[in-house]
């Protein structure tokens, strides 16, 4: 009986994997469901073992079955990880994903799983604060903070009560790594996650996953149910979000978890000493909390070595948008975003020039091809007004509106904020308004006919767009004006982070906006 392997994971079930799986099982083979390797472009992706190996095909349908069966399939790419778009990648997090039976207990073992855990336990926990504190891991989830130095807060934290939270609120556009993960070997994060909770004394964790991942939640309450006799004494349940973006924040999901509108909490005090029902709290993202049982099982040195900068170990990049080959693709920080866009993402999809991409996110800068040369690092990304934020890129091609990008960014905003601050809940909305009116006045002025000369083209010019008081000039000036405001007025990240990708369209695509732009100095 031949065995296959075939992703179960929510975007190849999505392209028809489930039907490709019952196309084999019918066939009589013994069908593995697997998460994704993460290139979609190759989904569904089928792979039969062999004695040369796992022999991948790709992407399938059921009407392929036999041809794969019998090895004629024009669909044959061989051995996957010999594709160069997996050859090049340094797999620590995603060693597993793509290859194991999410749910098997076994096969997680066989391929490493609670090396990490069972290093940790047999440590100190004040072993563990610092082994982590050494790896120079930092948070994944936006920020980019010391995760070791986090640990130590609530480790040094008085209170016979600790929490370990894991933030599953994936709701960047472009980002689908935490749905991955959890999909496709969730007994890593569980294991981090009771790591995590070893080294500082929580004996509780939640993982707080949004509704719009019934995959997800389903594979995380599965696997937390057949592991938690190795996890104890350490116990974990899922929370389910309700679909709010600003429930990503950490103090607005500890909102949520506690079964209050999720709105942003002011700090002090910090959820490390006050937070999950007021007590010390260790929030961390899903790729932060499944990179730890790496670094305690082949030790903080092995992942320090790689990376670049500050920014150490891999991180797990997500090409989505207009891009050829988009998927997850893990590598140690330094590649260009070049590399990343041309090299590895092959470029756009439609086969046009790429004119931007987004990084980090609807909250994240444009980034123009003039700044492919800018690292994948946490600090080149903050020097040139940028985020890297949960390493989501977002590519465009050369048809793109860039003043209607800028103005999603705001509506955005407006949709997804809580409402608890004035600068986020009335500055996108009066942000969407200023917008409109560019945006008209844009438009008004590229309908005009040329002018020709005389009197009547004088009349004309003077009530065109540019000589009346909502002129694109003035607007863009108001429009900058605002996103201050926004940027250092807001409460939380959501305000905060909305002028990025206002102000990037404005500062590298003036054209769009229908005026050259003022530059930021003259603005301020």
């Amino acid at each position: 009986m031949s065995r296959v392997f075939v992703s179960a994971d929510m975007a190849s079930v999505a392209l028809g994997a489930d039907r490709v799986a019952q196309a084999f099982a019918d066939a009589g083979c013994h069908v593995v469901r697997t998460g994704s390797r993460g290139l979609f472009a190759i989904e569904p992706l089928v792979e039969v073992e062999t004695n040369e190996g796992r022999i991948g095909y790709g992407p399938v349908g059921p009407e392929d079955v036999g041809a794969v069966l019998d090895g004629s399939s024009k669909a044959r790419l061989g051995i996957v990880d010999d594709l160069p778009f997996f050859v090049t990648q340094q797999r620590f997090t995603f060693s597993r994903c793509g290859v194991i039976d999410p749910l098997d207990l076994a096969d997680y073992a066989a391929h490493g799983g609670w090396q990490g855990l069972d290093a940790a336990r047999a440590m100190t926990p004040q072993a563990v604060v610092d082994a982590v504190k050494a790896s120079g891991l930092r948070g994944r989830g936006g920020a980019g903070f010391p995760t070791g130095i986090k640990w130590q807060t609530v480790f040094d934290a008085a209170g016979p009560t600790k929490y370990i939270v894991c933030n599953a609120d994936e709701g960047d556009s472009g980002t689908f790594a935490d749905r991955m993960l959890m999909e496709g070997d969730p007994f890593c994060l569980i294991e981090g996650m009771a790591i995590a909770g070893h080294a500082v004394g929580a004996a509780h964790g939640y993982v707080y996953i949004r509704s719009e991942y019934p995959y997800a939640v389903r594979t995380m309450q599965a696997a937390i149910a057949l592991c938690s006799p190795r996890l104890a004494p350490f116990t974990i349940e899922v929370r389910v979000g309700a679909g709010a973006y600003v429930c990503g924040e950490e103090t607005a999901l500890l909102d949520s978890i506690e079964g209050k509108r999720g709105q942003v909490r002011a700090k002090p005090p910090l959820p490390a000493l006050q937070g999950l029902f007021g007590r010390p709290t260790v929030i961390n993202n899903v790729l932060s909390l499944a990179a730890v049982p790496f670094i305690l099982a082949k030790g903080a040195e092995a992942y320090g070595a790689v990376g670049f900068g500050r920014s150490r170990g891999t991180i797990p990049v997500q090409l989505a948008g207009n891009v050829r080959n988009g998927g997850l693709y893990e590598i140690g920080f330094g590649l260009t975003l070049g590399e990343l866009v041309h090299d590895i993402g092959g470029g756009t999809a439609s086969g046009r020039p790429v004119r931007a991409v987004q990084v980090g996110g609807p909250l994240g800068a444009y980034i123009p091809p003039s700044q492919f040369d800018l690292p994948f690092d946490y600090e080149a990304f903050a020097a040139a007004g940028a985020l890297i934020g949960h390493a989501g890129i977002t590519v465009f091609d050369d048809t793109a509106d860039m003043a209607r990008m800028a103005r999603f960014a705001m509506e955005f905003c407006a949709a997804e904020s809580c409402g608890k601050c004035t600068p986020c809940r009335i500055g996108s909305t009066r942000g969407i308004e200023v917008m409109d009116r560019i945006i008209a006045a844009r438009d008004e002025a590229a309908a005009m006919p040329a002018p020709t000369g005389g009197y009547l083209d004088a009349a004309l010019y003077s009530r065109s767009p540019q000589r009346i008081d909502h002129g694109a000039a003035a607007q863009t000036e108001l429009l900058r004006d605002l996103c201050d405001t926004m940027k250092f007025g807001s409460l939380c990240a959501l305000g905060g982070f909305t002028p990025y990708p206002v102000l990037s369209a404005l500062d590298h695509f003036p054209e769009d906006f229908g005026a050259v732009a003022p530059s930021p100095q003259a603005a301020e």
